[in-house]
């Protein structure tokens, strides 16, 4: 998708005569239905004159013009591309990507700059870096760049170029958008400002001098989603090297029958769903990972979606910026063409929300689908991993009879498959049998816990000696994380980026002081705190608490828990009793929230915290007749 597609002369007259910005705004409305936001229109009133300008003065009055050109199966948008032949007659593209800063600040942060976004100063890539990632991106996953298919490899790619126009930007001798650690960026995605309009132009002129660029831009409209076999050799090798966990019984089963409804699919057309339930520790991750590394192995279109930003950025941040193709998030897929893909693996499925709307969404990206639906239509085959009892949150409606409700709704075959084995928590089943019984989850024979079982689970009295612990641990080589229920305020950061103590417990014993992991809309981060999606892998997270948002999905060889005064046992009132004033989480703290849904919630949100944990979980309670009630659970 593009709101602009034509030749350079005519995107210069449009220009000059006033009329780009209605034809794109008529182009907005006809494909989203709904009117752009006056920022974005103010946006391509200033730059998009200042960039035609440029390509009069440079001549460029034979080529072809892309604007705001839709990535593929994403919701980014490029800016401008102009494209044509260079002097050699080969095919040429150049992405420039467009911004209004004047003015930017040093960043602690190896990709980004500082600069005021949303009405604060916040982190922001570099230039070069966001452009640099769109050029990467659709040369791996655009036919018309990389040649993938019988039909394309007839013709050789268009080479692809990038570049940043900063057409109100003022370079200083020591900026911030030059320092020597942005030096290779800026080589290879070169960043323009006010005063350099003619080194744009030279620079542009450089790669497309053979003008003629209709058959290009028309080569490039026509383009379509398919990974190239570079991508999927890079990623491929990185999950080779992750994946080296064997897949033993029902996992085998699980991953033998995605791999038949996809040859299914590829001879008969067919759908299938398969559904797979299975609890903490039970081998998903590794299932969906194997899946993943051998369907981009056989080309097959796949992706691995979830739930959690936290989650998605480490997949991407572990495996490459370059597999941000193929970790996606539920709610990617809204607009996508039905059967786009061949594969859309769902991992923690239970987290699938009702829409893939929120407030946050702008008008254009909006669906009217549920989001399941979503997910159903636009792969082959769609494999669902879930749990039922780790729903934490209200709006997550993914439980196993919902989806396969959904799945006979659409018409679609059906797989179901359930993991027992277990593999977290030193592979010990009665301890996840246990914590559902101690929490009144489901009743189960284990109820009471023998600590001889092998897993190192204790209660303590202070959670300055639990940090002790989880530091001894570290020092030993494990990796270790301290997590709490949602149950104090969390603070945006000082002016100096550092963190607020918010989580504050003192008695007459001991003091305890500890941040948060930042914010996701933190803005401006000191020295050596990691972003919110980084914080249980970078090393500079050991220094904040993590919640329930942060924590899911993740895994470490011990893990300390913090229990808030939001979840309590009152043998008095008959057992577990939410305390929704005692949440600073306003999803349980709402008053819409009745007392018995905000009790699951609360009852999910340990039980993932407190199996976060593979060798190892200590436990500090807040309140006195909760912890004795755990503590009278144990051998």
């Amino acid at each position: 998708m593009r709101l602009y597609a034509g030749s350079s002369t005519d995107f210069i007259t449009a220009t000059a005569h006033n009329a780009i910005v209605g034809q794109l705004q008529s182009a907005f409305f006809d494909y989203y239905r709904t009117e752009p936001q006056p920022n974005e229109v103010t946006s391509w009133r200033n730059s998009l004159r200042s960039v035609s300008q440029v390509f009069q003065q440079a001549g460029l009055l034979d080529h072809g013009v892309l604007l705001e050109y839709q990535l593929p199966l994403t919701s980014k948008r490029l800016d401008c591309l102009i494209c044509g032949h260079d002097a050699h007659q080969q095919r040429q593209a150049v992405i420039i990507e467009l911004k209004q800063w004047s003015e930017a600040q040093p960043s602690a942060g190896p990709h980004e700059v500082v600069t005021w976004l949303g009405g604060q100063l916040s982190d922001v890539l570099h230039p070069s870096a966001q452009v640099g990632q769109y050029r990467q991106y659709l040369a791996d996953v655009h036919t018309a760049f990389n040649a993938t298919d019988a039909d394309e490899q007839q013709q050789q790619p268009i080479q692809l170029h990038a570049c940043a126009y900063l057409h109100n930007y003022t370079f200083t001798a020591t900026d911030a958008l030059l320092e020597p650690k942005f030096t290779e960026l800026v080589q290879e995605s070169p960043i323009y400002g006010q005063q350099q309009a003619a080194e744009l132009g030279a620079y542009l002129q450089q790669r497309l001098a053979g003008g003629n660029g209709g058959p290009i831009l028309e080569r490039i409209d026509a383009g379509r989603y398919q990974p190239s076999k570079k991508l999927l050799e890079h990623v491929g090798d990185i999950m080779r090297q992750k994946s080296r966990y064997t897949l033993l019984d029902d996992q085998l089963l699980v991953y033998d029958r995605v791999l038949t409804a996809v040859l299914e699919a590829q001879q008969h057309d067919t759908k299938t769903a398969v559904l797979v339930k299975g609890g903490p520790g039970t081998g998903k991750f590794v299932i969906a990972l194997h899946l993943l590394h051998d369907l981009l192995r056989r080309e097959v279109k796949a992706h691995y979606a979830t739930g959690s930003k936290a989650f998605t950025e480490n997949l991407r941040d572990q495996f490459g910026r370059r597999s941000n193709s193929f970790f996606t998030y539920f709610n990617a897929y809204g607009r996508a063409i039905p059967n786009s893909l061949d594969v859309v693996i769902c991992d923690e499925a239970h987290r699938i929300r009702s829409s893939s709307n929120t407030r946050f969404t702008k008008p254009e990206h909006q669906s009217n689908l549920p989001q399941v639906e979503e997910l159903l239509q636009v792969a082959k085959v769609s494999v669902f991993f879930i749990d039922d009892h780790q729903r934490v949150r209200p709006g997550e409606i993914g439980s196993y009879d919902t989806l396969k409700q959904a799945a006979q709704g659409q018409g679609v075959t059906i797989a179901e498959f359930r993991l027992e084995a277990q593999f977290r928590c030193s592979g010990s089943a009665g301890f996840i049998n246990w914590l559902d019984n101690t929490l009144g989850i489901q009743r189960t024979a284990n109820v009471l816990w023998n600590a001889q079982q092998g897993y190192d689970f204790q209660v303590l009295d202070s959670p300055v000696l639990m940090e002790e612990m989880l530091e001894q641990r570290r020092q030993q080589g494990h990796t270790a994380r301290t997590v709490a229920g949602f149950c104090w305020p969390w603070s945006d950061p000082l002016p100096d980026g550092q963190l607020v103590s918010n989580v504050i417990i003192e008695t007459d014993q001991f003091s305890y002081f500890r941040p948060w992991n930042a914010k996701d809309n933190a803005g401006r981060l000191a020295p050596g705190i990691p972003k919110t999606s980084l914080w249980a892998t970078d090393p500079g997270g050991v220094h904040q608490v993590g919640c329930i948002y942060t924590a899911q999905g993740f895994e470490f060889d011990y893990v300390g828990v913090i229990v808030g005064s939001d979840l309590r046992y009152r043998q008095a009132q008959g057992g577990w009793v939410a305390n929704q004033v005692g949440s600073s989480d306003t999803a349980i703290s709402n008053r819409r929230i009745s007392p018995a849904e905000a009790l699951e919630y609360l009852r999910n949100t340990y039980k993932v915290l407190m199996t976060r944990g593979i060798q190892g979980c200590y436990v500090y309670f807040t309140d006195d007749e909760t912890r004795r009630f755990f503590q009278s659970r144990m051998e």
